[in-house]
């Protein structure tokens, strides 16, 4: 998410040695960082037009990244945050390119669900995580455990195709009326947005889901649903696991707390 300071070490070699890069980063100093390790870097921003298919301006990039590769070239494409992490252009040009006969790999990078985790003080392995796209979330309608935390991806582009320069406020409604059935109107949720400058803090807007509703989200924002209380112990699955002690512990400390 900070390309300044959290660019890994076998990412930061790949874009170094590579003939051609190809980086979707959005801020200006991530973009400064990428070109002064490569100065056969080539920003993929100006594939975004307002009013075009998301589909079909990741698509672009897939064909961009894979024109260079077909050329023989050894080309590296750099995405902020995880480039496996809601980046399909990430995951297709690898599958492509795979596909093609060519050796492609994705690395692994700090996404803002890690972000998220540390700045929120989330440890998804006490309660669990679901995490979705937004629309996702909505288009497909699943079981959602309210006791577990739920984090959703990209809510301003709810029922948006295209990559808009605003906010789908008409989304958001839907989003927040869909959350206020499951969790109730008043039930607290978190607009983040990880820190991108090397020197910067994230913005942590602590709300309730009816506020969701006329609140104005940042275009980078991650919503956070925490849980309506702690999912309760299985007496008769404790006891087969010989947990029994352990998990009446757990369950008077969670009520206590």
């Amino acid at each position: 998410m900070r390309a300044g300071v959290q660019l890994t070490l076998e990412a930061r070699r790949q874009i170094t040695t590579a003939d051609e890069v190809y980086y979707q980063v959005g801020d200006p100093i991530g973009a400064a960082v990428i070109e002064d390790l490569n100065s056969h870097s080539t920003s993929l921003e100006a594939l975004y037009e307002t009013a075009k298919h998301r589909a079909d301006t990741y698509n672009d990039m897939v064909e961009l990244i894979l024109d260079s590769v077909r050329a023989g070239k050894r080309v590296c494409a750099a995405f902020y945050g995880h480039p496996g992490v809601v980046v399909a252009p990430g995951h297709e040009a690898v599958r492509r390119a795979q596909a093609e006969g060519f050796r492609a790999v994705m690395l692994p990078g700090i996404s803002a669900e890690d972000c998220l985790f540390a700045d929120l003080g989330i440890n998804p392995g006490d309660q669990g995580l679901q995490t979705y796209k937004a629309n996702d979330f909505l288009l497909r309608p699943r079981t959602i455990d309210v006791r577990t935390p739920l984090v959703l991806w990209q809510p301003v582009v709810v029922g948006e195709l295209a990559a808009p320069d605003e906010p789908n406020v008409g989304g958001i409604r839907v989003l927040a009326e869909v959350l206020a059935d499951m969790y109730g109107p008043k039930h607290d949720v978190v607009v983040y947005v990880a820190a991108i400058y090397p020197v910067g803090e994230p913005a942590i807007d602590r709300i309730t889901i009816d506020e969701l509703m006329d609140t104005e989200i940042p275009m980078r924002a991650t919503l956070y649903v925490p849980p309506l209380g702690v999912a309760s112990v299985d007496p008769v699955m404790a006891e087969r696991l010989g947990l029994s002690e352990s998990a009446e512990s757990s369950s008077s400390s969670s009520a206590a707390e």
